[in-house]
């Protein structure tokens, strides 16, 4: 079983600094609510990641902040960045067998055009419970986005074919996050559960995982009431 827990925003200066401390604070919450998968670990509560590359062997991270800060550095210093992009990491952790957490991201940047985003994939056994909701109200706390979901590739194929929906457009799975300003958009009517988190922004409760009809209903509720139009384009700030 894999599903994806993604956060969307346009651009924000950060830098590698800040964005180190981001980074680890997502580790840790991944350590905290998915234990199952952290045979991995060396010392305490301490993971060893394995960092891809985009040329090159794939080499060893700690989840300390100095090794990630090393590793944004080297993004820094590498063939082809530029701010405008932003800094990339991308992460794997194969633990315990049917387990695999994959961690990409890329922050700081102030394209206007490319989104900035984290995403986490989760393969886990079918009999695990995943922590959805807490999942993505870690990644809504720790990287502010202007969106996010919970979702997988049925519910994607399905927004996709039936909803109209467009890669790199606003979506929503069957647990969603939306910035204070496309909260306030959201109709009366929505009958997902809603949970105010800290430093604003909503997460919406908005289907059982396999209910596919109910994730699209919401997606064309929301889309239709304004809540998932994109950033203005040009992009000129980080959420709507």
């Amino acid at each position: 079983m894999r599903r994806v827990v993604r956060g969307f925003w346009g651009p924000r200066v950060e830098s590698a600094e800040a964005l180190a401390r981001r980074w680890k604070l997502t580790l840790d919450q991944l350590t905290g609510l998915l234990p199952a998968g952290g045979s991995g670990s060396v010392a305490g509560d301490v993971r060893t990641w394995r960092q891809i590359h985009s040329s090159g062997p794939a080499t060893d991270l700690l989840q300390d902040e100095e090794s990630l800060l090393d590793a944004l550095h080297a993004a820094q210093e590498a063939d082809g960045w530029s701010a405008r992009i932003g800094y990339g990491v991308q992460l794997v952790l194969a633990a315990e067998p049917a387990w695999k957490i994959e961690v990409s991201g890329t922050g700081g940047g102030t394209s206007e055009f490319l989104l900035q985003s984290v995403v986490i994939g989760i393969r886990s056994p079918d009999s695990a419970e995943i922590p959805d909701a807490e999942l993505l109200a870690a990644v809504a706390e720790v990287w502010e986005p202007d969106f996010g979901d919970v979702t997988d590739d049925d519910v994607l194929d399905a927004l996709e074919d039936d909803g109209g929906f467009a890669v790199g457009e606003p979506s929503i799975g069957w647990i969603g996050y939306l910035s204070p300003g496309r909260a306030a958009l959201l109709p009366d009517g929505m009958a997902a559960a809603r949970k105010e988190l800290r430093g604003g922004g909503v997460l919406l409760d908005v289907a059982p995982r396999g209910d596919v009809k109910d994730v699209l209903r919401a997606y064309l509720q929301l889309r239709d009431a304004g809540v998932l139009q994109p950033l203005p384009s040009p992009m000129e700030r980080a959420a709507l």
